[in-house]
């Protein structure tokens, strides 16, 4: 067997890779690949900033056994910096770690010059406030020696006086606060009752506010809404990245880490957990509480999330039947998630639908309510999983769509995360060929005066998702793509922005250091996932016997992005009036805050969700069909009617097979 001389290295949350030399430095590696990992002192580790963190594990999608033990042993430098406490023991100095074998590594938020832009921001909408705790301030009966009653029977029955409560429970916190709450209040008090039925909490004196929290638990990013439960009042907001991107981008991946590592759902749990309490007291101190003010969450995220935040195995979601642990809500402790709030905080998991249709898509219902609705929706949850539900006020079904990690920019040559300097918006002359863009962080386009100063030093980085899209739909639009995809040679002649590469073509989106190209594989892999989106759209409404849905709504951080003309022409979601598609922005978040801020909503969406007809994609034939016939663009063979009458599509280019034959002839005889 000869010695292996090169290893395989993973960056996260990018998914960029690549082969390096045994001995290369890490972060030379992240250089190379043009990830985004801080450094200012030159390698000379002074400035601590480049840490990673070297993932253990095996990852079947890279074919690879990751371990701590692929770097090489931390030296005097390393050791310096974790004596001074600057490097903790899990983490390593990129510029000092060298690569000895396979490895998956880390780039934490704070290694990053360019932060993620979570874009989860809530909707200001009107919610029906009834939320299930209620304050009720009361004037409790001093102990008299001549009525033998205990502090808690005394508040019970003034309960009952004063607000005509019956009630019979109490948490265990209540017990052991409520002898130095009446005393510190003079007799006066204040009291959280959950539901009517139980007491959570009792405070000394008049308290005119209680908080909660929705939260929105995505397999990229994590976003938390804190609202006044009384106002409902959003105070603060907070988001970051999910820190299980590091076990895997997408879903499956997170799968098959716990499905072949004893202990990995256990690891993704107490990360995603360990955020959650990191986000939760970071958005109170921003809204000037503290944790321990919160006594209610609710919370939404796809299956896979669902499970691993609760601790259960999820593992059943990989393979069919792709059965749910539960599909029912589930009400627990807080503190059973290692959640720093107040002792009796509970949190509500609004219910999964099906295997890999989960509770936000049952938070994205409750903020749309199709059943309310005679015209019939597509309302469409995009991320690394697509969630899609079809139907109306008489029927709805519902299906996922493994559209992987593509549009949010991994596995994409030239892709990131959302961060300031990604190319966010493309449009390229049709007869130029030549592209104007814009970044995230600046309003202006590249060919507007003032672009370089507006992009400042960060300069262009990369693009994301919503520019990927744009740039391949603008790209088909320009005639430098075909129908199939395929990146067209002859547009050569047209600009030297279409450059061999290969075995096949790319175009160079943008000049400089780093360039961003387009090439044929990053073509490939935008045509897989919207072929997987659009293939369970259709079968949905092959089901529900239509050819055309009345309204698309784009759900998610990434949809509510989206252009959806460029959608459209990228074939990413079926044929519809351009006026009848829009953003659904946050809908899940907003979900989640509608069932935090109203209890009847609670049992509404339970009830709801029972009557949904679910489609499993991963065993029905027609969705390969479906599939394979997505793959053109827009589509292979269905006409794009409404399309067509809001934008000029590219006429069918005919290749003469005789011409063919003698261009081959010719190649074979030169």
């Amino acid at each position: 067997m000869s010695e292996k001389h090169d290893a395989l290295v993973v960056f996260s949350p990018s998914g960029k890779r690549g082969r390096f030399p045994l001995g290369t430095p890490v972060l030379q590696a992240a250089r190379e690949l043009g990830v985004d990992l801080d450094s200012i002192c030159g390698g000379r580790a002074r400035c601590a900033r480049c840490q990673v963190e070297p993932v253990d594990g095996s990852f079947p999608k890279e074919n690879i056994v990751s371990s701590r033990c692929h770097l090489s042993e931390p030296g005097a430098a390393e050791d310096e910096c974790r004596q001074r406490g600057r490097l903790k023991p899990e983490m390593r100095l990129g510029c000092q770690a060298r690569v000895e074998g396979d490895i998956r590594i880390d780039v934490p938020a704070s290694s990053q010059v360019h932060q993620q832009v979570v874009r989860k921001e809530h909707e200001v909408r009107d919610i029906e406030l009834d939320p299930v705790i209620h304050l009720y301030f009361v004037d409790v009966p001093k102990p008299d020696i001549n009525v033998p009653e205990g502090d808690l029977q005394r508040l019970l029955r003034a309960l009952q006086h004063d607000w005509e409560l019956q009630l019979s429970e109490w948490d265990t916190a209540v017990l052991t606060g409520l002898q130095h709450a009446l005393r510190e209040g003079k007799w006066q008090v204040t009291v959280a009752v959950r539901d009517a039925s139980r007491i959570v909490a009792v405070w000394p004196g008049f308290r005119g506010r209680v908080y909660g929290a929705a939260i929105d638990v995505g397999s990229t990013t994590i976003a938390v809404n804190l609202c006044d439960l009384v106002s409902g009042e959003v105070l603060a907001s907070g988001g970051a990245m999910n820190p299980q991107i590091r076990f895997g981008e997408d879903l499956m991946s997170r799968v098959s880490y716990a499905m072949l590592n004893e202990d990995g759902a256990q690891r993704m749990t107490l990360a995603v957990r360990e955020e959650l309490d990191r986000l939760l007291s970071q958005t109170s101190e921003r809204a000037g509480i503290v944790a321990d003010d919160i006594l209610e969450l609710t919370l939404v995220g796809n299956p896979v999330m669902h499970h691993l935040v609760l601790g259960m195995d999820p593992t059943p979601l990989g393979t069919a039947p792709f059965a749910l642990g539960t599909d029912q809500p589930v009400d627990i402790p807080a503190a059973a998630l290692g959640l720093g709030l107040h002792p009796a905080a509970r949190a509500w998991f609004l219910p999964c639908i099906a295997g890999h249709v989960g509770a936000d898509t049952a938070g994205v219902l409750l903020a749309e309510a199709p059943w309310e609705q005679e015209e019939i929706s597509l309302i469409i949850d995009l991320g690394t999983n697509a969630e899609i539900v079809l139907g109306n006020r008489n029927r709805l079904l519902a299906a996922s769509s493994p559209t992987g990690p593509a549009f949010e920019g991994a596995q994409i040559s030239s892709g990131q995360r959302a961060a300031p300097g990604a190319i966010e918006r493309v449009r390229i002359d049709p007869e130029t060929l030549e592209p104007r863009i814009r970044v995230v962080g600046s309003d202006v386009w590249s060919d507007e005066p003032g672009f370089g100063d507006a992009i400042g030093a960060q300069g262009v980085t990369g693009i994301c998702g919503s520019g990927i899209i744009e740039a391949v739909a603008g790209m088909f639009l320009a005639g430098i793509l075909r129908k199939d995809g395929v990146v067209d040679g002859a547009a050569a002649d047209r600009s030297d922005r279409i450059r061999a590469d290969g075995r096949t073509f790319s175009y160079r989106l943008f000049d400089g250091e780093p360039g961003v190209v387009i090439t044929q594989g990053d073509i490939r892999a935008i045509q897989l996932a919207k072929a997987a989106l659009y293939a369970g759209a259709r079968l949905l409404m092959d089901r529900l016997g239509i050819d055309q849905v009345d309204r698309i709504r784009l759900a998610g951080a990434f949809g509510s992005y989206i252009d959806v003309k460029y959608a459209m022409v990228l074939g990413l979601i079926p044929d519809c009036r351009l006026a009848q598609v829009s953003s659904a922005r946050n809908a899940a978040g907003t979900g989640a805050r509608i069932a935090l801020l109203n209890g009847e909503a609670r049992r509404e969406i339970a009830r709801r969700v029972a009557d949904i007809e679910k489609i499993e994609t991963a065993v029905d034939p027609a969705f390969q069909q479906h599939f394979v016939e997505a793959m053109g663009l827009p589509h292979s063979t269905r006409t794009i009617t409404e399309l067509a009458r809001s934008v000029t599509l590219p006429v069918k280019k005919i290749v003469s097979r005789k011409r063919n034959s003698a261009r081959q002839r010719s190649k074979r005889n030169a």
